[in-house]
This record gives structure tokens, sequence and C-alpha cells, in this order.
């Protein structure tokens, strides 16, 4: 089986983002979406116009977008670990799993956000901030005296 009968299964395959995000938002609502993908787009002063460039422009926000698709909307079993990393209009799902009817969400019951790792996250071995990159970045002078703490009380009146 070649990789493009593997994705007719696939609900992502040949729905345009534009169609998707109608869908969802005829069925569930703006307030929902942004509950429970946690995307802000969808909660300040939210349109379709604006939706759809925001989530072309920003991969993550789309592909949360599409996770929603698939696993609520379409009710499909959740992916993997394995299959977590690969982003959803590439997933090859199962013949055997078929879309089912939305799940039914309920506004204020959204689960607290699962963290999973990812590449975005910084490492230990990376630095964390731009100061910290120019203190590691700069060689140091060994003529300088380190410099004394500071006692606010050492020109205290006695």
């Amino acid at each position: 089986m070649t990789q493009e009968n593997e994705q007719l299964n696939n609900p992502l395959h040949g729905l345009k983002l534009d169609a998707l995000l109608e869908q969802l938002v005829s069925f569930y609502g703006f307030d929902i979406l942004a509950e429970y993908t946690r995307i802000k787009c969808f909660k300040n002063n939210p349109s379709m116009t604006s939706s759809l460039k925001f989530l072309r422009k920003t991969e993550w926000a789309r592909e949360t977008l599409e996770r929603f698709y698939l696993y609520k909307f379409k009710n499909l079993p959740e992916a993997s670990e394995e299959e977590f990393d690969i982003p959803p209009r590439q997933r090859i799902i199962p013949a055997h799993q078929k879309p089912k009817e939305p799940m039914v969400l309920i506004r204020g019951e959204a689960p607290p956000p699962v963290i999973r790792p990812n590449n975005f996250h910084q490492t230990a071995d990376k630095p964390r901030s731009s100061s910290e990159k120019a203190r590691k970045s700069k060689p140091q002078s060994s003529n300088k005296k380190p410099a004394a703490p500071a006692d606010p009380w050492a020109n205290a009146p006695k």
C-alpha cells in the first residue's frame, strides 16, 4: 500500500484549513474552540479571517486545531506517544478506524493542558535568555576584582 492510499483514510486529507475551521466554528463556536485548544485568536475578538490568517502563519496552532478536529470533532482514538511527533496531516489512520459523531464539549469543563516535550522547549544545555547567552559568550577578564557584596548597613549611623 502506498503512502497516498494510506492517507485516504485520514479525515484531513484534501481538507482545506478554511473548510476545517468553518466546520468547527459552526458546530462548537469560538468560545469552545478557545477553551479546549487554548489558542488566543479564538478568544480575543475572533473572526474567521483573523483566525485563518493566524493559523496559516503559526504551525503549532494549526497542528493543535487539526488534532482537535481529529480527536474531538471526528472522535477518533487518540494518537500514541510515537505518533504524537508526526504532524496530524501526515499521520496514518488505520482503515478500521472510522470517524464517529463529534464529542459533546461543555463550556467550563476543558481538561488542564497536557505538557509534552517537544523541540520548542529549552533544554538544560541551552542558555535560557539573551543575557545568559551574552554572559556565556563574553570572555572573563582576569584583572578585574570581584565586586564585594552590597551591605546596606555598612554606612549606617551608630
